[in-house]
């Protein structure tokens, strides 16, 4: 046994171990390496950037409507890449929500609204679009919500009566207002706005209760029950 072993370690034995663990070894972990070098692969949700020294690589486009470029875009999926010459940069396209400030809007018949909303939203997944979101013109959020606030704020203007249409009906007239601004200004697709809360102002409820209601034929005079009443909705 001794002489089987020792034999292993000498002449040309030797040689051929080293041989194939080298063969092994360029097998297991090379090629391997190699192949994660010269391929990159994006995940479901994700899209990758062409970029050159960490900055995203701008393609002119003869013809197009405005001045901005395009980037190359990588769909999900695994691609061929070129290391030194081209890196790859991961975006995360997949849908999220934004929480917009709680805002006081007022109707068309002088009902003052405390809304409470949230807007859907996603990059779109274009050369053409994400360009803005990866150089960071602008701040996405800040900037749609500012969009989607003041569109909402208009709609609300125009509608009569103290409740808020549902979500089914505002939401899409929301969206078709200010979707091709949103897309413009800050490269993301608007997929819908959502009221998660709706309450008359606490202006408007203590003007109500201070405010009384005559009979028909009679005049206004002093209620005491009214004045209680605006004195516990101011404490709240």
């Amino acid at each position: 046994m001794l002489d089987v072993i020792s034999g292993m370690f000498s002449g040309s034995a030797l040689g051929v171990l080293v041989k194939t663990s080298g063969a092994a070894l360029t097998l297991l972990v090379v090629v391997p390496a190699l192949m994660k070098l010269f391929l990159v692969t994006v995940d479901e949700g994700s899209a990758a950037i062409r970029t050159r020294n960490g900055k995203p690589i701008i393609r002119r486009v003869r013809g197009a409507d405005d001045g901005r470029g395009e980037v190359m875009v990588l769909r999900p999926g695994t691609h061929g890449a070129f290391p030194i010459v081209y890196w790859y940069r991961m975006v995360d396209v997949r849908a999220r929500s934004t929480d917009l400030p709680a805002r006081s809007l007022t109707a068309a018949s002088g009902h003052q609204h405390l809304v409470h909303a949230s807007f859907d939203w996603r990059p779109i997944v274009s050369g053409h679009d994400l360009r803005v979101l990866e150089l960071d013109v602008v701040n996405v959020k800040e900037r749609a919500g500012n969009i989607v606030g003041a569109a909402l704020r208009d709609l609300v203007h125009e509608l009569d009566g103290a409740v808020l249409p549902p979500n089914d009906l505002l939401s899409p007239r929301v969206v078709a207002a200010c979707a091709d601004l949103v897309r413009t200004d800050c490269g993301i697709e608007l997929l819908r706005v959502i009221v998660t809360g709706d309450a008359l102002t606490d202006g408007y409820l203590l003007s109500q209760a201070i405010t009384p209601r005559p009979a028909d034929g009679q005049t206004a005079e002093w209620d005491a029950a009214a004045s209680v009443l605006a004195t516990r909705l101011s404490s709240v």
